[in-house]
């Protein structure tokens, strides 16, 4: 199985050259009806094999943590992160393997700030992670140096995140008290990190908007978690207000999502949605089944907009200034 990335570096090798390449992407788009640019394309399984990889992975991971942790969690956890570096230098670096990367980066970078926790317990808990969190960030970005997975960013993202919630909460307890606020203003700024990945692959042929695949799939419960606690819906305080702005916000995203091409955006907030509606269903309608009838209308909804997915962007994007739309991705038929 071949991806864009492969395709770009085949034209850089000579064996095709750039218009027969772009010649067999459109051929693609026509065959499936739909612009390769819409497609929102990732690689996340190359073959079954990726799976048998990663279950070997996880078995050799996880067993020699479990068999060190009973003599020096910090050794475990150092051994288990050194481990996750040395299998991704076979089977990311050599092998190329997509789901394999996925996990080896995700092991070494929460090795090592599991790592970072264990070294520092003796400290407040605040200040311990945000030290492991550093140290979470650091190794993200040694990752990225040397093998360029591209969920490594998100994943470093979240560390930093982390780093400056754990920062606050150290050095100003009274911040607690504005933990959403923080946690939303780092969903937008996480948003406007994966817009800047975006802008630099506007039709979506290289690795760059696959790094903001992962940014908008982080950034979209950062901004509606805060919001959906905020309104307490989460601790049983179920209103129609509530329920209703939690719908608002949720189709504002999508018209976000619609502008930028990013299913991904609207499907990792998704869950907040479904379980606010439902919850008020069951509240005030005495509906034991409201969370399937919640599924049934959220589902159709989506359904809807999946068929005319195109025709909507284009008629969203069409009519924003043409400095905006010069950092979303193209719309179907134009070409840059």
């Amino acid at each position: 199985m071949y991806t864009n990335k492969d395709l770009n570096d085949a034209i850089e090798k000579g064996i095709f050259t750039q218009s027969a390449v772009d010649e067999f992407r459109l051929s693609v788009s026509k065959e499936k009806n739909t612009p390769l640019v819409d497609e929102e394309n990732f690689r996340l399984v190359g073959g079954f094999n990726d799976i048998f990889v990663v279950i070997a992975c996880v078995l050799v991971l996880f067993s020699s943590l479990w068999m060190i942790e009973t003599a020096s969690s910090v050794l475990s956890y150092l051994i288990f992160s050194v481990l996750a570096w040395g299998l991704a230098e076979f089977f990311v670096l050599k092998r190329k393997m997509a789901l394999p990367a996925i996990a080896l980066l995700l092991s070494f970078v929460g090795g090592v700030f599991a790592l970072g926790l264990a070294l520092f317990a003796d400290l407040a808990f605040e200040s311990a992670s945000a030290i492991a969190a550093a140290m979470a960030s650091i190794a993200a970005l040694v990752h990225w140096k040397r093998f360029r997975v591209p969920i490594t960013v998100a994943a470093g993202t979240a560390a930093m995140v982390t780093l400056v919630i754990g920062l606050l909460l150290s050095n100003f307890p009274a911040a607690q008290d504005a933990l959403l606020v923080i946690l939303f203003i780092c969903g937008l700024m996480s948003f406007s990190l994966a817009m800047i990945w975006d802008a630099q692959d506007r039709k979506r042929i290289n690795h760059k908007s696959d790094v903001a695949f992962w940014l908008h799939l982080i950034a979209a419960p950062l901004i509606i978690h805060p919001v959906f606690t905020g309104l307490g819906i989460s601790e049983g305080s179920q209103s129609i207000a509530g329920m209703l702005v939690i719908i608002l916000l949720y189709l504002l995203m999508t018209v976000i999502s619609l502008v930028v091409d990013r299913r991904a955006f609207m499907v990792s907030s998704l869950a907040y949605v479904i379980y606010a509606i439902s919850d008020v269903l069951e509240a005030y309608g005495d509906l034991s089944y409201g969370l399937a009838l919640t599924g049934v209308l959220i589902g159709s909804a989506l359904l809807l907009l999946s068929a005319f997915w195109q025709k909507a962007r284009v008629a969203l994007v069409a009519k924003l200034p043409e400095k905006v739309q010069g950092f979303v991705p193209v719309l179907p038929g134009v070409f840059l």
